[in-house]
């Protein structure tokens, strides 16, 4: 799976940096986040309840940061397993342009896979389903 979008942020590159690092934010925005805890210089547990179609579960994932060109852009590599759901895999490249004065450009690609009961709900489903978390993330951010 491949979700890729861009959105205007109305805040100067340097603020949306910091918000994008701050780990109770995130947490307040990343729909289903029940917990997120640093672990390590750029890595994170996260533990997020999610419903995908009939399949519910809680989720430990991990999370590490990499390829960091701050203010501008940094790699998100996740691995989250729900038990008997499955598990959900992959990395988001994540890059902030400054578009005007009081304005960023922030842009993403992520890939992802996902095995075990998620992957037998098709990737229609799948793929809205990860359209809407994200737009409901956005929303909040």
């Amino acid at each position: 799976m491949e979700l890729k979008g861009e959105r205007r942020l109305d805040v100067d590159r340097a603020a949306a940096w910091a918000a994008l690092n701050d780990i109770e934010l995130l947490r307040a925005c990343i729909p289903g986040c029940e917990n997120i805890a640093q672990t390590g210089e750029h890595a994170y547990e996260l533990m997020v309840s999610l419903a995908i179609g009939p399949v519910k579960a809680r989720f430990k994932a991990r999370m590490t940061l990499a390829d960091i060109v701050a203010p501008e852009s940094y790699t998100i590599h996740f691995d989250g397993q729900g038990g008997v759901a499955g598990f959900a895999r992959g990395d988001a490249r994540v890059s902030l342009q400054q578009s005007d004065t009081h304005a960023t450009t922030l842009t993403y690609v992520a890939t992802a896979q996902v095995g075990g009961k998620l992957a037998q709900l098709g990737s229609r489903l799948i793929d809205a389903a990860a359209g809407a978390t994200t737009e409901k993330f956005f929303s909040s951010f």
